[in-house]
C-alpha cells in the first residue's frame, strides 16, 4: 500500500467523518430555499383567491336646494313677478320661496301654486281698494285687514306649512326688534305681517306680540333662507333707492324715506347670496300703483341678465349630482 494516505475527494464522505462534504450541503440549502419558496408562492395565491372585503357604498350626493328671496318695496314689488316669469321660463328650480313685505305677498301666490301667468294677471287686474283699507290715524292709518284677506282668499285659506313649495315670510317683532320668520299658521296673516310698513299700516298684534314689516330689520331675507337649509340664494333687491324726485304727500315721504333705510340694510345680507338680481326701479315710486307694467318689465329684464350666472350654478350642481 501505498505510505501516503489517499485523501477523499471534495464532496465525498469518509468512514472518518459523518458529516455531508460541502457540496451536499449546497444541494440540500437549495432544496430548502425551493420548498419555502413554494411555499411563499402559494400562500400569495391562495390570499388572491379569498374573497375581498367590498367598502360600502358612498352615500349620494345631497340634492341642492335652490331659493328665491323676495324683498321689500311696496308697489316696487310687481318687478317680482317679472322675475319669476324669466326663471319659470329657463325652468331654474325653486325649492324654497322666502318674502319680507311686497315679496311675502308676490311670493306667497307663487308658493301656493299659481303659475307666473296667473300672477301677472292678478298684478294688472289689482287695485289700491282691494288691499288698502283706510282708517283714523292710531300708529297706522290702514289697517292691513284687507291683505290679510286678499291673500286668504286667493290661497283658498291654505295655511303656510301646507303651500305648494315652502314658503317663509319675515317680520320684525315690534317689542325685541327681532327679526320673525313665519312657517306655519294663517298665511293671510302672515303677510299682513310683514306688509305693515311702520307709520303706514298699524302694527299686527299675534297673541300677546305686535308685528310690523320684516324690512325694518331684514328687507332681502337671505339668512332666513340660509338657516332654512338653502344650498343657492337667489336674491331679488327692489330697494334701489330714489332718482332724486321730490315725494308728493305724506305717503310719498315716508315710504321713500323707507326705501333709503332698507337699501342700507339691505346691503349686509346681500353679501350673502350667490346670486343678486336688481330691477332698474329707481323711477318708480313705492306707492306707483300705476307702473305696475314697467315694474314688470324691469325685473323680466334684471332676471335676464343674470340667467348666465344662474345656468353656471345649475350645470355645477347637476356635474355634482345634485341636481336631476
Amino acid at each position: 500500500m501505498n505510505p501516503l494516505i489517499a485523501l477523499p475527494f471534495q464532496g465525498e464522505a469518509t468512514a472518518h467523518s459523518p458529516f455531508p462534504s460541502k457540496g451536499r450541503v449546497g444541494v440540500g440549502m437549495c432544496e430548502k430555499m425551493v420548498r419555502w419558496f413554494a411555499l411563499g408562492l402559494g400562500v400569495l395565491l391562495l390570499a388572491a383567491c379569498m374573497p375581498k372585503e367590498i367598502p360600502p357604498p358612498l352615500p349620494p350626493p345631497k340634492p341642492a336646494k335652490i331659493a328665491i328671496v323676495l324683498g321689500a318695496g311696496a308697489s316696487k314689488g310687481f318687478a317680482h313677478v317679472g322675475v319669476l316669469k324669466v326663471l319659470e321660463s329657463q325652468k331654474v328650480p325653486i325649492d324654497l320661496v322666502v318674502g319680507t313685505s311686497a315679496g311675502s305677498f308676490v311670493g306667497s301666490l307663487y308658493a301656493y301654486g299659481y303659475d307666473v301667468f296667473q300672477l301677472q294677471t292678478m298684478a294688472m287686474a289689482l287695485l289700491k281698494d282691494d288691499v288698502v283699507d283706510l282708517t283714523l290715524p292710531d300708529n297706522g292709518f290702514i289697517r292691513g285687514e284687507k291683505i290679510e284677506n286678499f291673500i286668504n282668499k286667493t290661497v283658498r285659506q291654505t295655511p303656510l306649512e301646507r303651500l305648494k313649495i315652502p314658503f317663509r315670510a319675515v317680520a320684525t317683532n315690534l317689542q325685541t326688534g327681532e327679526e320673525i320668520v313665519f312657517a306655519t299658521g294663517n298665511t293671510g296673516r302672515a303677510v299682513r305681517a310683514s306688509c305693515s310698513i311702520p307709520g303706514v299700516f298699524q302694527p299686527v298684534r299675534i297673541g300677546d306680540k305686535a308685528y310690523v314689516d320684516g324690512g325694518v330689520v331684514s328687507p332681502v331675507a337671505v339668512d332666513a333662507a340660509r338657516k332654512a337649509g338653502a344650498d343657492v340664494v337667489i336674491a331679488v333687491d327692489i330697494s334701489a333707492g330714489v332718482a332724486g324726485a321730490v315725494p308728493q304727500g305724506i305717503l310719498d315721504t315716508i315710504l321713500q324715506s323707507i326705501d333709503i333705510m332698507y337699501a342700507k340694510i339691505a346691503t349686509a345680507q346681500l353679501r350673502n347670496a350667490d346670486v343678486v338680481i336688481r330691477p332698474n326701479l329707481s323711477h318708480i315710486g313705492s306707492s306707483d300703483f300705476d307702473k305696475r307694467n314697467e315694474a314688470i318689465l324691469e325685473g323680466e329684464k334684471a332676471a335676464v341678465l343674470v340667467m348666465p350666472q344662474i345656468r353656471q350654478i345649475l350645470d355645477k350642481l347637476r356635474q355634482e349630482g345634485r341636481l336631476p
